[in-house]
């Protein structure tokens, strides 16, 4: 049983490079622009190709895929804690420079909107289930 959860743990991140690759092609091409739409499909099965391939050779890489590595994933948890902090900065600074040419500021305040609705459930999911 625990290598059937293994093995679907490890598929997890390669389906979902495709299943991006294959929404990106539908958006694409109900916007117009079926040529990018392929682009965006080719780009990302390149991407999940490579990671696939990577995970062969690279300990740290067959670590995120199988999450079997608590070293590893405690990397990951860090690595999206920052990347979570640059997006937030990324965000905001996008609002007040949309605010200064004069926009509205909508897409960033949307954006930032959800992921601070996002971050108070998690924490409360969080919270609650200890």
């Amino acid at each position: 049983m625990q290598t059937m959860r293994r093995n679907r743990l490890y598929w997890a991140t390669p389906l979902l490079g495709v299943f991006i690759g294959l929404a990106y092609l539908a958006a694409f091409w109900l916007g117009g622009r079926p040529g990018d739409g392929v682009i965006g499909l080719i780009v990302m099965l390149a991407f999940t190709g490579a990671l696939m391939l990577l995970g062969r050779r690279s300990e740290t890489v067959q670590g995120l895929l199988d999450h079997r590595d608590e070293r590893i994933t405690g990397m990951d948890l860090k690595a999206t804690a920052v990347t979570a902090v640059a997006m937030i900065l990324a965000v905001l600074v996008g609002f007040v420079v949309d605010i200064a040419h004069g926009g509205s500021g909508e897409p960033f305040a949307a954006i930032g909107a959800i992921g601070g609705l996002a971050y108070l459930c998690a924490l409360l999911f969080f919270r609650l289930r200890r």
